[in-house]
């Protein structure tokens, strides 16, 4: 007896959970582009008056993270809408593109200001102090109270953590420049501010490239880093009347949800509803599995997942018939994925 799929319980209440953390950023998100995109033209208008290529180019990294932030906001309500029957799994997968897009987005901007900085070091030019420490010290603020308004989200999702990243990082670049701007009133050292737009650029290329590594293994349907798929096959190979497991898949559905689908074979027959439902809760409770499809055979015919590497002579053999299953399966999961979500 084959093909039995399990979605209970915990995953009502992680959904509504989900859910509510889509309001209370929505209006983190809100807040935090309208201050943002009021002091971007403040800056360049500022930068412009006082002849900082400094501020200047601290506005158009702004503007980027502006978007950045829209960008992360749009996906946030997408991954929010519920599954269709085209889109079986909803849109959660945004969040997931939007994570992708705002690393590079850093990343890109981490060398525009880190080529302004080059170019100002080689060429110095006068700056108006004062100017630009008052408006670095507004940056300083607006960047930093939107910051803090992501921090608590940052831990558990990556989407949130790109908005807070981009905005701990104005701030910082803000700080630097409003150090910098007093020290230049002060000795006179043109090439301060550009050195420590570097400095800063380094502390923020750092923290993005883990988040782009992240991102890209999500976009690529790895396993999440916090969930260790030996522990997984072990704990389930040790699930009662388990002789073995094939076709183990797990990846992010999501910035904050992970799926799993895996055939067991049971000599025994399937369990029970009961049994299946408590596999799926420890799963969940163990690894923060939230969507789980198991399948039972009874191992009377020879399964190999289609995708694994030496099954090629089993396709030209009976695999393309096998195939058919495993993708019948495969919709079959889907189906019941839109189901259970609609819920």
């Amino acid at each position: 007896m084959s093909g039995h799929h399990h979605h209970h319980g915990h995953d009502h209440d992680h959904g509504h959970h989900h859910h509510h953390g889509e309001v209370s950023h929505g209006k983190a998100f809100a807040i935090a582009i309208a201050l943002n995109a009021i002091f971007v033209a403040v800056e360049f208008f500022y930068g412009f008056l006082a002849n900082s290529t400094a501020l200047m180019a601290d506005a158009g990294h702004n503007l980027s993270d502006v978007l950045g932030l829209a960008l992360a906001w749009a996906a946030a309500i997408l991954a929010a809408r519920k599954p269709s029957p085209r889109y079986t799994y909803g849109l959660r997968s945004t969040s997931m593109l939007a994570a992708l897009v705002n690393s590079m987005l850093l990343m890109a901007a981490c060398g525009a200001i880190a080529w302004g900085a080059a170019q100002q070091l080689l060429h110095p030019v006068p700056v108006q102090g004062l100017t630009v420490s008052v408006v670095a010290g507004v940056g300083i603020l607006v960047n930093g109270v939107s910051a803090w308004m992501f921090m608590a989200g940052s831990k558990d999702d990556i989407n949130i953590r790109g908005a807070y990243l981009h905005l701990a990082a104005d701030a910082a670049i803000s700080l630097g420049v409003l150090i910098s701007g007093l020290l230049v009133m002060y000795t006179g050292w043109k090439w301060l501010d550009p050195l420590v737009s570097l400095v800063i650029v380094l502390f923020i290329a750092k923290s993005t490239w883990s988040m782009l590594r992240e991102s890209m293994d999500m976009v690529l349907a790895a396993v999440p880093l916090n969930v260790d798929p030996t522990e997984v096959e072990q704990f389930l190979r040790a699930r009662k009347g388990v002789t073995a497991i094939h076709d183990l898949h797990i990846w992010s559905m999501s910035t904050t949800d992970v799926a799993l689908t895996c055939h067991l074979v049971m000599p025994g027959g399937y369990p029970g509803d009961a049994a299946v439902d408590e596999i799926a809760r420890e799963l969940r409770e163990k690894f923060s599995i939230h969507h789980t499809t198991l399948q039972t055979e009874q191992g009377t015919t020879e399964h190999n997942c289609c995708l694994q590497s030496g099954a090629e002579e089993e396709k030209h053999d009976h695999g393309h018939d096998h195939d058919h299953d495993h993708h019948d399966h495969g919709h079959d999961h889907h189906d019941h994925g839109h189901a259970h979500h609609d819920h």
